[in-house]
C-alpha cells in the first residue's frame, strides 16, 4: 500500500481557521476546493522545518509559533489501490503582518469560523484532519461537516462514525461487544451489542470492531470513521503496531477483508468518556447474561 506523508497547518486567529483556495484543477461540480495549508517534507528536513517552509512559500508569512497537535492517519482509495495517509498536524500562529498568496497553486485565502465550514467545499484530506482533531478535542464533527439547516453538503461529508467497544468481566471472563453508529448528519443510525461468552477484553474489542464493520456494510455505508477507546487496537489497525497475539490473528484478518467493502476509512483513539454509548451496550449484554446465570 502506498503512503503519503504531509505536514499540515491549522492556522488560528481568534475562533477562525485559515483555508486556501485551489487555483483550478481541484473542482467538484464546478466548485473550487478549499484546503488547509499543507506540503511535503523535503529529504533531510525535520517536520517542523517543513511546516515553517510551507507557510512561507504559500503565504509569504513567518510562523510566530509552531506547535505539534497530532499525527493523523487514515486510508482511502486512489484508483484501484489503497492509499495510506499520514498527516503531521501543527497549530500555527502567523507573525504580525499581512498574509498574501505567494504560490500559483492557490488563488485566494479566507479566515473561516469552524461553525461556518459547512458552507465551503473542503478538500477531503483537510476535512479528515479537521474531523479527527476536532473529535479528539471534544468538538462534534458535525460542526465541521455542516452548519445550520440549509448548510451545503461537503464532498467528503458522507462519512459515518462508528464507535466500537468490547469488554470482559475478569479478563478473561464473561464478555460482550457494543457499537454505536452515527450518520453524516450526526443522527443515530443504529446501536447494539452481543454477548461473546468467555473471552478476553482485547479479543472482545476486535469483535466489536468487526461487528461495527458488518453493520456498516449492511447499512450500505462506504466512508466511515471508526472510533475506539482501545489504543492497542487502533494502533494495530493504523499499522503502528503489528498483531502478534495468536488469538487476534484471525479476527484481525477478517476485519481487513471486510474493510475492502469500504471506499475510505480512518481509525481514531478516543477516551472512554467519549465512547459511552458503545460501552453501555457492552455492559447491557454482559449484565443480562450474568443475571440469567449464563456465567
Amino acid at each position: 500500500m502506498k503512503q503519503r506523508i504531509r505536514v499540515t497547518a491549522i492556522c488560528k486567529k481568534d475562533d477562525e481557521v485559515l483555508l486556501l483556495k485551489r487555483a483550478g484543477g481541484r473542482i467538484d461540480g464546478g466548485t473550487p476546493h478549499f484546503e488547509l495549508p499543507q506540503g511535503k517534507i523535503i529529504f533531510g528536513e525535520q517536520p517542523e522545518e517543513a511546516m515553517t517552509r510551507v507557510i512561507y512559500e504559500n503565504l509569504g508569512a513567518q510562523a510566530a509559533s509552531v506547535q505539534l497537535v497530532d499525527a493523523v492517519t487514515f486510508t482511502n482509495l486512489e484508483g484501484a489501490s489503497e492509499l495510506g495517509n499520514l498527516y503531521i498536524v501543527y497549530e500555527i500562529k502567523i507573525a504580525s503582518g499581512s498574509v498574501k498568496i505567494t504560490n500559483e497553486r492557490y488563488s485566494a485565502y479566507k479566515w473561516i469560523k469552524v461553525s461556518e465550514m459547512g458552507s465551503f467545499a473542503l478538500e477531503e484530506a483537510s476535512l479528515m484532519v479537521l474531523q479527527i482533531t476536532a473529535t479528539k478535542a471534544g468538538v462534534p464533527a458535525s460542526r465541521i461537516m455542516q452548519s445550520g439547516e440549509n448548510a451545503q453538503v461537503l464532498p467528503a461529508s458522507d462519512f459515518a462514525t462508528i464507535y466500537t467497544d468490547g469488554g470482559s468481566r475478569g479478563n478473561p471472563g464473561p464478555s460482550g461487544l457494543g457499537y454505536y453508529i452515527i450518520g453524516p448528519d450526526g443522527k443515530e443510525l443504529k446501536r447494539g451489542g452481543e454477548f461473546l461468552g468467555f473471552s478476553s477484553s482485547r479479543l472482545a474489542e476486535y469483535y466489536g470492531l468487526k461487528e461495527g464493520l458488518e453493520q456498516a456494510i449492511e447499512l450500505g455505508l462506504k466512508k466511515v470513521h471508526f472510533k475506539s477507546d482501545s489504543l492497542m487496537m487502533v494502533n494495530q489497525m493504523n499499522g503502528v503496531y503489528k498483531v502478534k497475539n495468536q488469538d487476534l490473528l484471525q479476527v484481525h484478518a477478517d476485519v481487513l477483508k471486510l474493510l475492502e467493502n469500504l471506499e475510505a476509512y480512518s481509525f481514531t483513539h478516543v477516551p472512554r468518556s467519549m465512547n459511552v454509548e458503545a460501552d453501555a451496550e457492552v455492559n447491557k449484554v454482559i449484565d443480562a447474561n450474568v443475571r440469567r446465570g449464563a456465567y
